[in-house]
């Protein structure tokens, strides 16, 4: 991805990251993911964030432990930076968070104010922060699969835009934004690679359009 001045440079990533547990949401590095903030913990973590480094991790919990008061996060997550972001009349805050880099979670440390912490590690993830020059293995056939899936589930996409992003930028920003499920989305960003991680996405969205074709010919 082409670097952006204002976020921070790999070896200036901090040891230690506030979390925001959300299942269903990823952020990729490069990517932009708008959140809406309201419960008063979650308030607390983004003023913190925004009088400090502006940085936020995003990581799924557990399905098994999703109804857990304090339920499990997958070990694998990515921080990204508060790029803009803008308070309401009833007291949400509305913010934009740009991926940077993912992370690999060491363990938990104490939290703040009720929101919770996690000391990371960076080094498996270092090539997030340098321009990726990785393929997807076929453009076109991957871009075919992705054009039936979204015929099939309703999905509105900017293919003029598609059409002219890099390949780490185009995998990167569907990983985020495709309403894929939880396990899928975590399973695509622990995958390192970007020629990886598209083959993965490809199969992701071959199956879910031949499941969405066998469901309409049995409702008919």
């Amino acid at each position: 991805m082409a670097q952006n001045p204002f976020l921070p440079k790999f070896s200036d990533l901090p040891a230690e990251i506030p979390v925001f547990p959300l299942a269903g949401a990823v952020v990729m590095p490069g990517v932009q993911l708008p959140l809406n903030v309201f419960e008063p913990r979650y308030l607390d973590m983004v003023l913190d964030a925004l009088a400090a480094d502006h940085l936020l991790g995003l990581a799924q919990p557990t399905s098994e432990t999703l109804l857990n008061d304090i339920p499990e996060l997958h070990r694998i997550g990515c921080v990204g930076r508060i790029t803009s972001y803008s308070e309401t009349s009833d007291g949400r805050i509305i913010l934009v968070l740009t991926g940077i880099c993912r992370f690999q979670v060491k363990h938990e440390v104490d939290g703040r104010k009720g929101y919770r912490r996690l000391a990371v590690d960076w080094e498996r993830f270092a090539a997030d922060c340098h321009e990726n020059q990785e393929v997807i293995a076929d453009r076109g056939g991957f871009l075919t699969s992705l054009k039936s899936y979204c015929r099939l589930r309703g999905v509105e996409v900017p293919w003029d835009d598609i059409e002219h992003m890099a390949d780490a930028d185009l995998t990167n920003l569907l990983c985020a934004h495709l309403p894929l499920s939880p396990e899928d989305k975590q399973a695509l960003i622990e995958t390192i690679s970007t020629t990886d991680r598209a083959a993965l996405m490809r199969g992701l969205l071959d199956m879910a359009s031949v499941s969405n074709i066998n469901v309409a010919e049995h409702r008919h």
